[in-house]
Formats: structure tokens, sequence, C-alpha cells
């Protein structure tokens, strides 16, 4: 099994319908194709790990490159793992009349079963992100 995190910039402004739709054709797809993982989006950066099959995940990851509602993918982390760390699929997202800590503990019980690195990386962006 193996495991990819990586991190982007929305293109623009995402109206909370769009941000909903991403969420639903990803949820087909990754059923579909076998891709558990974690999407998270503060309004103005996704942050995501999905595992699964390699090949399946390179497929995903072209997917990703390409669409054009964000930019500057980054890949923070590319590694095998021995089972998922994410069961289901989840999105956390805020709006900005969201409570900030609410936020945080979502994001904390999305990630609770991830390893440390990939904890802290979704634990400490939305941290951050509550800060500002």
């Amino acid at each position: 099994m193996r495991q990819i995190v990586y991190i982007s910039t929305a293109s623009r402004a995402l109206a909370p319908a769009e941000v909903d739709r991403i969420l639903t054709v990803s949820q087909a797809n990754n059923r579909r194709d076998g891709i558990t993982g974690l999407l998270y989006f503060d309004g103005r950066r996704f942050l995501q790990a999905i595992e699964g099959d390699g090949p399946m995940l390179d497929r995903v990851l072209m997917r990703i490159r390409a669409d054009d509602r964000h930019r500057a993918v980054v890949l923070l982390s590319d590694r095998s793992v021995a089972s998922r760390e994410f069961g289901s699929w989840a999105m956390a997202s805020r709006h900005s009349h969201d409570d900030a800590e609410a936020f945080l503990a979502q994001v904390s019980r999305l990630v609770a079963t991830a390893s440390p690195n990939v904890r802290g990386t979704f634990e400490g962006l939305a941290a951050a992100r509550r800060a500002a």
C-alpha cells in the first residue's frame, strides 16, 4: 500500500458549493479506485493524503496536477504503509464563520490513526489557519 501527501494553493476563490462538488466527485472516483484518505481545505490551501494501490495513486496524482482549481502542487511525502491510516474518505473544510476550535478538533479526530508525521502536518496547518 502506498500513501501520498501533497499541498497546493487554490488558484481562485472557491464557493462552498464548488468545494462540495469536488468532494462528491472525489468520493465516487476514490470508492471506484479503492483510494482512501483525507482532503483538508481551508479556503486557501488543499492538503491531501491519499492511499491505495501505487499505479492507481499515480493516475490520481496526474488528475490532481491537471486540475486548474489549484496550483503549485507540492509532494510532501510518498511512502509505503503497512495498512491504511485513513479507513474512510473524509473532508475537513472551514468557512470564515466556522468555530476555529471545533474545526481543529475535527481535524484531530480525522487524523487520529495517521502516522505522527502525517498527523502533525494536518494539525499544524489547521492550527496555523486557526490563528489567521
